[in-house]
């Protein structure tokens, strides 16, 4: 392991990936999706876990390297939290890009409300719009939970007309050329680790990747659903076809389907209840961006 630091004697320990397991426990009294930081604490994809000791640690903060991160455990370490408060600002430029964080217990967010005092700007769950990407404050926003209804998917509306298209099983060759920001490579090792483990399904329309909906996450009960449509083939229906034929495939493996996103992703947020999910929770969700001092 190494420890970082923005002040002497306050340090932040990176764990080493062999002591990342201490933060399994810790993590499953995380009440809501915990998916991809179960990737990167089992190993299935790089990623980061820091935390206040590495030998007795009782706060982690999970980094995945789609840009996603997970902050977990005690709210009351001083030296932590000045290391925290001080990364949330990106006092010491150290992120390269946005970074998309939520926080447990529901007691950080106000800490972290606090830290970042008027480098905050919140927005509320309602309005869609988004805040400017260039802005270099933290902006807060609504990360959305869904559980699956069986039921409700059973009498989803009907398919889009795929004449002439047609879904076949995500390849390793698709895996490299699948078009858009979420899709498999992004959050898989390489493409031997996805066709070893992970599933897709992408819908082929005048011989190019119209779509695909494949396995961001997996677990041995759970499949966390990420998809992408191609820009010139939006609007036909496409995104519900591919991600119909990955949840049946979730159905015959006994998997349970596991969708979350940002409320202000209107596009995802209404998809997921036209495939038979239902918000469950909703939580505070802040975009780090880089260099935001």
């Amino acid at each position: 392991m190494c420890g970082i630091s923005f002040q002497e004697g306050k340090p932040m320990i990176l764990l080493d990936v062999r002591d990342y397991k201490k933060a399994e426990e810790p993590l499953r009294e995380v009440g809501f999706n915990t998916l991809f930081a179960e990737s990167v604490i089992h190993g299935k994809t790089p990623g980061q876990v820091y935390a206040d000791d590495d030998v007795s640690p009782s706060v982690f903060y999970v980094v995945h390297p789609y840009g996603m991160s997970l902050l977990f455990g005690a709210v009351d370490k001083p030296g932590f939290n000045l290391w925290l408060q001080q990364y949330l600002l990106d006092k010491a430029q150290a992120r390269s890009g946005h970074e998309w964080l939520q926080a447990y217990p529901a007691d950080w967010n106000e800490r972290i409300r606090q830290m970042l005092g008027s480098e905050l700007v919140a927005r509320r769950a309602e309005l869609q719009e988004e805040i400017d990407s260039t802005s270099p404050k933290v902006a807060e926003y609504t990360r959305v939970n869904f559980r699956f209804d069986r039921d409700k998917y059973r009498t989803a509306a009907n398919p889009a007309n795929l004449a002439g298209c047609e879904i076949v099983r995500t390849t390793k060759e698709m895996f490299l050329t699948a078009p858009g920001a979420v899709v498999p490579r992004f959050f898989w090792k390489d493409e031997a680790e996805f066709e070893r483990t992970g599933i897709g399904f992408s819908l082929i329309c005048e011989g190019e990747i119209a779509a695909t909906a494949f396995s961001a996450f997996i677990t041995e009960k759970e499949l966390e659903i990420g998809i992408e449509t191609a820009e010139k083939y939006r609007g036909r229906g496409f995104a519900a076809s591919v991600c119909s034929a990955l949840i049946d495939y979730c159905l015959q493996q006994g998997l349970e389907p596991v969708w979350s996103c940002r409320r202000e992703n209107e596009g995802s947020y209404r998809l997921a209840q036209k495939l038979g999910f239902v918000p469950s929770l909703m939580i505070p969700y802040y975009r780090l961006p880089a260099g935001a001092m």
